[in-house]
């Protein structure tokens, strides 16, 4: 298996999945349909809202089919595993549906796998007060509480190796980058490789959500639920809170000092884990280039990011990262935790 984040460089893509095919999905787990459905706005995997008979009414399930070459089976189910770990601690999350005790199906005519959740509405999780802050501090406390819990034997753990060179390797392969740039870009990551290798090989590795930003949040009837575990992963705490508030102005700051000292009320944090932010978030720029690269035959992604690969593109990201190198040697030395 490609040890990428990303999952295998062959993807099958969904034009095979029809109206008639996702509700006899649906069908088939027991539901009745009334026949409608709807696209929602998801660019990895294909997610779909779909009416089904309940009593003398109707409510709304959501189907996902999981994009083929990313995730294995084992490593979905090492997602739901987590959500209803999560669930079973009266952590607020969204967790699929179990059915016969299955809450993974293989679709009978694409051999998509799919799962079905309930349908969560509420408000984007955004211009929270002090006291929602502090909420979201000690959720994800006891998420990660949780997560440290049991081992995952098959989501990947960022490191290095994930994030920077395995995607360098795939982008250098597949002729992503400008040749006249390659050396640049490539001596770029190592360097970030280099620099991060330390925190990888000493930090905590446990399960996290892996991309726990605001738009994974939702705010319902006062309670702030964590959604979207697609990209949950094996690594340290930090990431799981530096993306919440990514910013390094004096406000970001702030409010990221609020949801941290919330979050040590319920479990410590390894505050030097900070001063890796700025190359966490490098990381996650390269990772952002090869997703883009590995998913470019997907139409979808052309249309998204129609300058992707544009020498200008590269010059970008060649600045950003070493803008992020030379943040993380400006501030590293202010954090004085060890």
């Amino acid at each position: 298996m490609d040890k990428s984040i990303w999952g295998d460089t062959e993807t099958q893509f969904f034009h095979e999945l029809t109206p008639d095919i996702i509700l006899n999905s649906v069908e088939e787990l027991g539901y009745i349909p009334t026949g409608r459905c709807l696209a929602l706005n998801s660019m990895e995997n294909r997610v779909y809202e779909v009416e089904v008979e309940k009593g003398e009414g109707e409510e709304f399930l959501i189907i996902k089919f999981y994009r083929p070459g990313r995730w294995s089976k084992d490593q979905i189910l090492e997602e739901h595993e987590f959500l209803f770990d999560l669930e079973s601690s009266d952590i607020p999350v969204v967790s699929p549906f179990k059915l016969e005790g299955l809450s993974l199906f293989k679709c009978s005519t694409t051999n998509l796998y799919y799962s079905i959740s309930p349908k969560m509405g509420g408000r984007m999780a955004q211009d929270l007060n002090l006291e929602q802050l502090e909420i979201v501090g000690r959720t994800l406390a006891r998420l990660h509480n949780v997560g440290e819990s049991k081992k995952s034997h098959h989501r990947l753990t960022i490191n290095s190796e994930t994030f920077a060179k395995n995607n360098l390797n795939y982008l250098i392969t597949h002729h992503h980058i400008p040749e006249h740039l390659k050396n640049k870009y490539s001596d770029l990551v190592q360097k970030i490789s280099d620099l991060s290798d330390s925190f990888f090989q000493t930090s905590e590795k446990i399960r996290i959500h892996g991309d726990c930003h605001w738009g994974n949040m939702i705010v319902r009837d006062d309670q702030i639920y964590l959604i979207d575990f697609d990209d949950m992963l094996v690594g340290p705490p930090v990431q799981d809170l530096w993306l919440i508030e990514p910013g390094f102005d004096e406000e970001s700051l702030r409010r990221r000092e609020i949801i941290l000292s919330a979050y040590e009320q319920m479990r410590s944090f390894d505050r030097s884990s900070l001063k890796y932010i700025e190359l966490l978030r490098a990381l996650r720029f390269i990772h952002f280039s090869s997703w883009i690269a590995k998913r470019w035959n997907d139409q979808a992604f052309k249309n998204a990011f129609p300058h992707f690969g544009d020498v200008n593109y590269w010059d970008v990201q060649i600045n950003d990262l070493q803008n992020q190198i030379n943040i993380f040697n400006q501030m590293s030395g202010q954090y004085s935790y060890e």
